[in-house]
């Protein structure tokens, strides 16, 4: 088994994201927030679905589209979750053989294989697709100085809910929820064992640091500060940015800090 690290840290009172570690593999979930009252959140949903991966993965004769699938099925039948008005999460899977190394992606949550010729980002980009520097909205309002101000929120749900409209759908975005189809719609990769050195999986919370702040010239020297200094370090970098960015002007984002969680995996 590969040596695995995990970081996590919530963004306020209580973390969204869910990591499994197995023998065989890994998982991590980011809760898709939400602004609306009801007990069933993201969170709620990630830690459930999460439990089911964690039943379905070590079956090696399933690919990883149709774990997924399953406990998507699985975790909807339970609940008694409709297609469209339910919580949902993002996946990020890793799993390995004596063989191989496998990843899926579904939703903005990358897995980041490095090998012996180099570094593979496995994303889905669907989603950062649909926000458009045109569309204006809370985005604007933060690059002009509002703050985290009660309009923020306010305009924040008007955009989620038109966010919600594209869930699942063809031409949006694909995100594991109710429908068990959408996994088909996941992003895929593998790569022999023996050329496999180290990979990543990261929420969204962690992967703003390479993606949109620019703390890290890349994965590679993301990897290398984990290594070298622990995957808290990372989180610490990435936090540590957005506090002096208190209002969101130089990075316009949702919220003033997201939940964090960092997985890093080193194989012999």
């Amino acid at each position: 088994m590969p040596h695995v690290e995990v970081a996590e840290r919530p963004g306020r009172d209580h973390s969204e994201d869910r990591v499994v570690v197995l023998p065989n593999a890994v998982a991590l979930l980011d809760g898709a927030t939400s602004l609306e009252p009801g007990a069933r959140t993201g969170g709620w949903y990630a830690e459930r679905l999460a439990s089911e991966l964690a039943e379905l993965l070590p079956r090696e004769e399933l690919g990883l589209r149709e774990v997924l699938r399953a406990a998507i099925a699985s975790t909807a039948a339970r609940h008694g979750l409709v297609p469209g008005d339910s919580p949902s999460s993002t996946a990020a899977l890793l799993r390995w053989t004596p063989t191989s190394v496998e990843a899926l992606v579904l939703a903005d949550s990358p897995v980041v294989v490095f090998t012996g010729t180099g570094y593979h980002p496995v994303t889905d980009d669907r989603l950062a697709r649909l926000r458009s520097p045109g569309r204006g909205g809370f985005r604007d309002r933060l690059r002009s100085g509002s703050g985290y101000d009660e309009e923020h929120w306010t305009r924040l749900r008007a955009a989620m809910r038109g966010t919600a409209r594209s869930r699942n759908v063809d031409g949006g975005f694909w995100v594991a929820e109710a429908d068990p189809a959408a996994a088909d719609r996941a992003v895929t990769a593998r790569w022999p064992r023996a050329e496999v050195r180290a990979a990543l999986l990261a929420s969204d919370g962690v992967s703003c640091g390479v993606d949109d702040y620019g703390l890290y010239r890349g994965w590679p020297e993301l990897l290398a500060e984990a290594t070298s200094a622990g995957p808290q370090a990372v989180l610490d970098r990435v936090r540590t940015a957005e506090e002096g960015d208190p209002d969101g002007r130089r990075w316009p984002r949702a919220k003033r800090h997201d939940d964090q969680s960092l997985v890093v995996l080193r194989f012999g």
